[in-house]
C-alpha cells in the first residue's frame, strides 16, 4: 500500500528549463558527493515525491532503486515506525525546513536503524524546487546508546542495593537527580527539589567551601575527571551529625565541554576511625549493615529492663524469615541473593520506622523490637511491614519475588528473659512457615509442645534410619474385572523395641525434614528392592509396587540417580516401581524441577501416579502439565459413594476424565462389595482397600503372590 505524502509544488518565476538544469546539476553533484562516502543519497521533487534514489539503496535494502520512487520507499520502513516519519517529513514540505529523522529499514539482514537527513534547494524567489537527502546506517549507534541506558540503570540499580547514594547531573540538559537513598541520607523527602543549594544548607559551615568548589567545578570546569572529598552535614530530619564520602566523575565531550558529573555518596560516619570501625563490624551485619545478633541480644535484654521500669510499656519482638532465598541463589546467583536481602533490610526499616530496632540475625533470618506499643499495635506495625516486603525487587534487569514470614511474641507474657522470647517467636515463625506461609504468627502456649512432639519425631526418625528399623508393609491392589491382584502400595512402618510394630503417624514431623524424610525413603527403598529380589529369586512373578515419595525428597538434586542406582543395583526393572506423589509437591516454587525429575522417572519406565487426587488445588493443571500415569481417587470420596451423591458426581467425573486422557485409575479405601460393584460398572480399572486386605508383612504378601491372588467383588 502506497503512502499518500505530496503536496501541490509552489509556481517559479524563472524560466523552467534552467531551473530543473540548475536543480539537476545540484543534484548530480551531490549525489556523486554521497555516494562517495557510501551513504545513501537521494532527492524530491517540491511535492516530497521521490524522484531519484542512489544505487547503495538496492545494496543495502536488497529492493529495486525504482519501487523506492515516488512513495514506494514508505514500504521499506518498519511498520511502527511509518507513521512518525510521515509526520516528520509533512512538517518539512509545510516550513520548507530541514529534516532530521530516525527510522528503521528492511535490509537483507533484517530491520536496522538508518538517520535520514534532508534539506529543501530554493529559486531566486525563495520557493522550494527539489529536496536533497541522505540515508545514515546508525544501527551501532543506537545499539551503543541502549546499551549505554542499560549499564546505566545496572549501575543505579547495584548502588540502591549496596547503600550507596547518587547525585546525577546532566550539564547538557540542566537535569540533576538524587536517588532515594541519597536523599535518605541527607533526611530529606522525596519532594525536595534536586537544588545544589539545598544540600550546601545542609553542609556544616567549616566544609562549605569544599563542596561549592566541587559545585563551581559544573559551571567552569576542570582539568581532572575525577573528584572526591569528604564532608560533614546535619540531616535534616533529625539533625544528626554524618560524615559523607563522596566520589565523582567528569564527563566531557570531544569539544572539552563537560556533558554529565556522576557523584556517588557513602555514610562514613561510624568507620571514621580504627576504634570505630572495629566497633561497627562487631556489632553490624557486613552485607545488610544493619546490627548483627551478637548486638541484637543486647539490645534486647536493655529493651526488657526499660519495660520493667515502666509498667505501661510494652515490648514485642518479631522475627522474620525470607521465604525461597535459596531458591533464589540456586536459580539466579549468591550475588541476587544479596540484593534481595538489602532490600529487605532497607525495606524493614523504613516500614516499622525510626523508634524500632531492626537486625539481621544470619542467613535469611531477620528480627525487630517494637517497645511501648500495645500489642494490637506493634501487630499492625508488622503486618504493614509484611506487606511492604512483598513487593518484587529488581535486581540487574531480573526481577525477583520477595516475601517472608513473621512470628512475634511479647514480653512478659511469652517470655521472662531475652532468651525465652527469643525461643518463643521463633516457635511462632516456625508454626507461620508450615501453615501461613507469608504471613504473621503469634506465639501460643500449644506451640511450645508442638515442637516438643516435633523434635521428638525427628529424633525417633533418625533412630529409625540409623539402626535400620523400617519395615515396609504392603496393601494389594486389585483389578476390578477380575478381582486378579494387579500391585501392591507399600506403606512404611518401623519395628519398635518393645511396642512393636509402629505406624507413619508416630514421626509424622520427620517426612516435612529433608534429612529425616531422604534417609527414611533409602531405607524404605532399599528394603522394598530386598523383599522383590527374594520374590523374584523364589520363581514368583513380580507386580508392581507403588512408593510414597514426600515433597522434602524432591528437594534433593539426586532424587532420580539414587532410586534408579538402587533398581539397577538389584537388577530390578524399572516397570516395577511406582512412585506416589501428592499435589503439594507441584506448589509454589520449583515446580518446574519437581515437572523434569518426574518427566525423568516416566522416561525411563517408572509409573507416576498422583495420589489423593481432588482434595489439592490444581489437579486438572497438573494432569495437562506433568507425566501422570495412575489417579489414585482418595478415600473421603469412596467412603460415601452410595449415600452421597455429590461424592458420586465427583468420582464418576474422574473416571470419565481418566478413561478420556488414558489414565489408569485406583479407587481407595474400598470396604465393601457395594462399593467395588459401583466402581467396576463405572469403568474403574482398580482399587484397593480393607474389602481386599489390610497393609501386611513381606512374608504375608509373598504368600498372595504365591497363591494367585484372586478377590471377590461381586454383590453379597
Amino acid at each position: 500500500m502506497k503512502h499518500d505524502v505530496a503536496w501541490k509544488p509552489h509556481g517559479t518565476s524563472w524560466s523552467l528549463l534552467d531551473a530543473l538544469a540548475a536543480v539537476r546539476q545540484e543534484a548530480d553533484h551531490y549525489r556523486t558527493s554521497v555516494e562517495m562516502a557510501r551513504h545513501i543519497s537521494w532527492s524530491a521533487d517540491a511535492s516530497g515525491a521521490i524522484r531519484t534514489v542512489s544505487a547503495q539503496w538496492a545494496e543495502v535494502t536488497g529492493i529495486d532503486v525504482n519501487k523506492a520512487l515516488d512513495n514506494g520507499w514508505l514500504d521499506a520502513i518498519y511498520p511502527d515506525d511509518v507513521e512518525r516519519t510521515l509526520c516528520a517529513w509533512r512538517l518539512a514540505l509545510e516550513t520548507a525546513s530541514l529534516i532530521d529523522v530516525d527510522y528503521r529499514l528492511q535490509t537483507s539482514s533484517g530491520y536496522r536503524w538508518f538517520r535520514s537527513c534532508a534539506s529543501p534547494h530554493f529559486n531566486h524567489d525563495g520557493e522550494v524546487l527539489a529536496w536533497f537527502g541522505t540515508l545514515e546506517d546508525i544501527n551501532d549507534r543506537k545499539r551503543a546508546q541502549s546499551a549505554l541506558l542499560a549499564s546505566e540503570e545496572r549501575f543505579r540499580l547495584a548502588a540502591e542495593a549496596a547503600g550507596v547514594g547518587i547525585w546525577d547531573y546532566d550539564a547538557l540538559l540542566g537535569r540533576r537527580l538524587w536517588s532515594d537513598v541519597f536523599r535518605a541520607m541527607l533526611g530529606l523527602a522525596a519532594d525536595v527539589p534536586a537544588e545544589p543549594a539545598t544540600a550546601l544548607a545542609l553542609v556544616v559551615p567549616e566544609d562549605r567551601p569544599i563542596l561549592q568548589k566541587v559545585v563551581d567545578s559544573i559551571s567552569y570546569g576542570d582539568t581532572h575527571p575525577r573528584f572526591e572529598l569528604t564532608v560533614r552535614i546535619h540531616r535534616a530530619n533529625d539533625g544528626a551529625l554524618r560524615w559523607m564520602q563522596t566520589s565523582g566523575w567528569r564527563v566531557k565531550a570531544a569539544n572539552g565541554r563537560i556533558e554529565r558529573i556522576l557523584v556517588t555518596v557513602r555514610d562514613v560516619t561510624e568507620q571514621l576511625t580504627a576504634e570505630q570501625r572495629v566497633r561497627w563490624a562487631a556489632e553490624h551485619d557486613h552485607l545488610t549493615k544493619l546490627i548483627n545478633r551478637a548486638a541484637f541480644n543486647q539490645l534486647l535484654q536493655d529493651a526488657i529492663e526499660r519495660a520493667d521500669r515502666s509498667e505501661a510499656a510494652g515490648l514485642t519482638l518479631a522475627l522474620f524469615d525470607v521465604d525461597h532465598l535459596k531458591e533464589i541463589n540456586d536459580t539466579f546467583g549468591h550475588d541476587a541473593g544479596d540484593m534481595l536481602l538489602c532490600a529487605v533490610a532497607d525495606r524493614l526499616v523504613t516500614a516499622l520506622g525510626d523508634d524500632v530496632v531492626v537486625a539481621r540475625l544470619g542467613g535469611d533470618e531477620f528480627a525487630a523490637i517494637v517497645e511501648a506499643s500495645p500489642n494490637g499495635l506493634a501487630e499492625d506495625r508488622i503486618q504493614f511491614a509484611l506487606h511492604t516486603l512483598r513487593q518484587p525487587v529488581l535486581a540487574d534487569s531480573i526481577t525477583l519475588e520477595c516475601q517472608a514470614t513473621a512470628g512475634i511474641a511479647s514480653y512478659p507474657q511469652d517470655g521472662q528473659s531475652a532468651r525465652d522470647l527469643l525461643k518463643t517467636a521463633d516457635l511462632a515463625l516456625y508454626a507461620g512457615k508450615a501453615s501461613a506461609r507469608g504471613e504473621l504468627s503469634r506465639f501460643r502456649p500449644e506451640m511450645r509442645a508442638s515442637m516438643q512432639r516435633r523434635t521428638s519425631m525427628l529424633s525417633v526418625a533418625r533412630m529409625i534410619a540409623r539402626d535400620d528399623r523400617v519395615v515396609p508393609f504392603y496393601q494389594p491392589k486389585v483389578r476390578l474385572s477380575d478381582g486378579a491382584l494387579s500391585g501392591f502400595e507399600a506403606l512404611l512402618r518401623w519395628r519398635h523395641e518393645t511396642l512393636g510394630i509402629q505406624g507413619p503417624e508416630t514421626i509424622a514431623a520427620a517426612f516435612d525434614d529433608l534429612t529425616a524424610a531422604t534417609s527414611l525413603g533409602e531405607r524404605m527403598l532399599q528394603r522394598i528392592c530386598a523383599d522383590l529380589t527374594r520374590w523374584r529369586d523364589d520363581g514368583l512373578t513380580l507386580t508392581r509396587v507403588a512408593l510414597n515419595l514426600s515433597p522434602a525428597e524432591f528437594r534433593r538434586e539426586d532424587l532420580f540417580d539414587r532410586i534408579m542406582g538402587q533398581l539397577h543395583s538389584h537388577s530390578l526393572p524399572a516397570k516395577l516401581l511406582e512412585l506416589e506423589v501428592t499435589e503439594t509437591v507441584f506448589l509454589g516454587r520449583g515446580a518446574e524441577s519437581v515437572g523434569n525429575t518426574l518427566a525423568s522417572f516416566h522416561n525411563a519406565g517408572v509409573t507416576v501416579a498422583l495420589d489423593d487426587f481432588g482434595t489439592g488445588y490444581a489437579s486438572l493443571k497438573h494432569l495437562r502439565e506433568y507425566p501422570v500415569d495412575v489417579i489414585k481417587i482418595d478415600r473421603s470420596f469412596v467412603a460415601d459413594l452410595l449415600t452421597e451423591p455429590g461424592d458420586a458426581a465427583i468420582v464418576n467425573a474422574v473416571l470419565g476424565l481418566a478413561n478420556q486422557l488414558g489414565i489408569e485409575v485406583v479407587a481407595e479405601g474400598v470396604e465393601t462389595a457395594q462399593q467395588a460393584a459401583y466402581l467396576r460398572t463405572r469403568n474403574c480399572s482398580h482399587a484397593q482397600g480393607y474389602l481386599f486386605g489390610r497393609p501386611m508383612p513381606a512374608n504375608e504378601a509373598r504368600e498372595l503372590l504365591a497363591a494367585g491372588f484372586s478377590a471377590c467383588t461381586t454383590d453379597q
